[in-house]
């Protein structure tokens, strides 16, 4: 046992306040000087993550409390992150469940409290945001305990403490009429309530790589938590898999620990605590890093496979090159697969010719993520529209179905229910939730749900927040309809004209504003109709040396719909492709000349 030490996850649904409570704790445990000047959120060091507000990549960092050193691992409360999650809680040896006071357990608090209860890990529930106008904390409390109850939890586990807090102002009470002032309450109850690593100090060197990330200056980065023993800087190891295998055999040329949000290089490293290792080249997450006397790996959670995939290809459109660095499908090839290294969430997989890549993922926000990082890093690619994978069980199709969490005002309420249940999902409950708001749950299939986040905004004008979180595979559910506008489609290549632009206007939606290029075969709006129409974009207004009243009068465009990156994966139809570079995002058809159009959906139709 290692009694100066805890190791904790902090699990929760998205955006209800994990990595702003990290934050605090960071400040009160006396991290940083009083002076120092502290960014939001420290824990969400990625871009993407600053900019979406969520977290991405699970991320341990360390404070020291009453001469204990606890480490705390921040994970993503997202769905489609959920691969992170279940490694993480490897690591632990207890998790914060954090729950917001107004919305209650939310569809990921109740996968990550499954993953946690499943590895025996006893929970402590914080309520978080109990300062909000609508806060109903008693109520929240009763729906977490039913919730540990729905999941099974034994009778140790539903003996859990239960703390009232604000992440955001720095405070954590045991009763809601305490004085609010610090988190102390929060970690005196760590400090009693999860337990000291139960590790084995004498045993040779055994840890579990959790976490893969890659360092500019160490190289190929192994995070874990130390099973057992001692190492040292340059001992030798060996990397075995979860078969026993041997991965290869290599030197810890770097020892690194967590030290708040950094990371310190140290001499040596002692079971139970968690920490990073540099020198390995092959080993990856799941592995065991081990002396080289060890011979059976650490048993660890097998990976939900994932449930959506997209085809990436090289980008052939006419502007092919022009803003990107890197266009060849060799790069996109290796990147990919060095993603598919660090990602286990992510499946690759290539065709015989090797010039497109099919990439599976938990879902379109993941799968997003991915695109758009490589857009930053310099990438130019073409992506299809997402598919489902199905899998066969006993000669029968199966798809996945998601459970689908929507809270609406209920006003909007037969809507939603009237466009879920065209894209074959089965209501499961329906309940008023207070304030003239409804809460909705469907099994819906998850090939119904692509592209249905933007007609769910419309139909409820905004208001409506859904969650959605895989729940099982089922038999097939027969054909859903697709987008039932078509598109339109520029006939030329050059820069649209406001000329054009305004005497098109009443053919749809715009996608193309004044003076940007296109592509022939480039889709430019949305038809208000069901077919696709080809219209011309660069058509100037004929100048004559005529001057009549009225002719000259200034054109009043609408303001083009911009579409961000997943809506516009979900948007396109099979045959149709986005194109992806660093400075723009173009719809287009997969065939870009018309004829070809024809003779392909002639070829298909037969």
């Amino acid at each position: 046992m290692s009694e100066q030490m805890r190791n904790i996850a902090i699990i929760a649904h998205v955006d209800h306040g994990k990595t702003t409570l990290i934050d605090s704790l960071m400040k009160q445990s006396g991290m940083f000087r009083d002076n120092q000047q502290v960014s939001e959120r420290l824990m969400d060091s990625g871009d993407l993550e600053k900019e979406r507000g969520i977290t991405i990549l699970a991320k341990p960092t360390s404070i020291e409390w009453q001469g204990v050193r606890i480490n705390i691992i921040d994970t993503p409360g997202h769905a489609d992150f959920g691969g992170e999650v279940e490694r993480v809680l490897q690591m632990a040896d207890g998790v914060i469940l954090l729950t917001d006071a107004a919305e209650g357990p939310m569809p990921q608090t109740k996968f990550v409290l499954g993953k946690a209860l499943a590895q025996g890990l006893c929970p402590i529930v914080i309520i978080n945001k109990v300062d909000k106008s609508d806060a109903r904390s008693e109520e929240v409390v009763d729906e977490v305990f039913d919730l540990f109850v729905a999941l099974d939890a034994n009778e140790q586990q539903l003996d859990f403490p239960i703390l009232y807090a604000s992440g955001r102002d720095g405070w954590c009470v045991v009763n809601l009429d305490d004085e609010r002032t610090t988190l102390s309450p929060l970690l005196d109850t760590v400090l009693r309530h999860v337990p000291a690593p139960d590790v084995e100090v004498d045993a040779p060197f055994a840890m579990l790589a959790t976490l893969l990330d890659s360092d500019q200056f160490l190289g190929r980065c192994l995070t874990g938590r130390v099973m057992q023993g001692t190492a040292r800087v340059n001992e030798a190891v060996r990397a075995i898999n979860l078969e026993g295998k041997q991965v290869e055999v290599g030197r810890l040329t770097k020892l690194l620990r967590f030290d708040g949000t950094s990371r310190v290089p140290v001499n040596e490293v002692k079971a139970g605590d968690i920490v990073c290792i540099a020198g390995l080249t092959k080993a990856s997450v799941s592995d065991t890093i081990a002396a080289p006397s060890v011979t059976t790996p650490i048993f660890s959670t097998p990976i939900d496979p994932p449930t959506m995939s997209v085809t990436i290809t090289v980008n052939d459109s006419p502007f092919a090159g022009t803003e990107g660095s890197k266009v060849t499908s060799t790069m996109i090839r290796e990147r990919l697969l060095a993603e598919a290294e660090v990602n286990v969430a992510i499946t690759f997989q290539e065709s015989a010719a090797k010039d497109s890549f099919e990439i599976g993922g938990r879902g379109e926000l993941q799968l997003g993520v991915l695109v758009e990082t490589m857009r930053r890093e310099g990438f130019e690619l073409t992506v299809s529209r997402p598919k489902v994978l199905y899998k066969t069980v006993d000669g029968q199709r199966q798809e996945p179905i998601e459970e689908v969490i929507i809270d609406v005002d209920s006003d909007y309420s037969s809507a939603v229910i009237d466009a879920l249940n065209k894209r074959k999902a089965e209501m499961s409950d329906m309940r008023t939730a207070g304030s003239g708001k409804t809460r909705i749950v469907f099994l819906a299939p998850s090939r119904g749900l692509i592209g249905f986040q933007g007609k769910f905004l419309t139909d409820t004008r905004g208001t409506g927040v859904m969650n959605r979180l895989f729940h099982s595979y089922a038999p097939f559910k027969g054909d859903i309809t697709g987008r039932r506008n078509g598109a339109l489609i520029s006939t030329d290549t050059g820069v649209a004209v406001a000329y054009a632009l305004f005497n098109l206007q009443d053919r749809g939606a715009l996608f193309v504003s004044h003076q940007e290029k296109v592509y022939q075969g480039m889709i430019v709006g949305e038809h208000n109709r069901e077919n696709d129409l080809e219209i011309n974009v660069l058509k100037g207004k004929k100048l004559t040396n005529v001057r009549a009243s009225g002719t000259d009068d200034a054109v009043t465009l609408v303001t083009p719909r911009k579409l961000s990156l997943e809506d516009m994966m979900a948007y396109i139809n099979p045959d149709e492709l986005l194109e992806v570079t660093p400075d723009s995002l173009r719809l287009r058809k997969k065939y870009l000349d018309p004829n070809e159009r024809k003779r392909m959906a002639r070829a298909e139709s037969a």
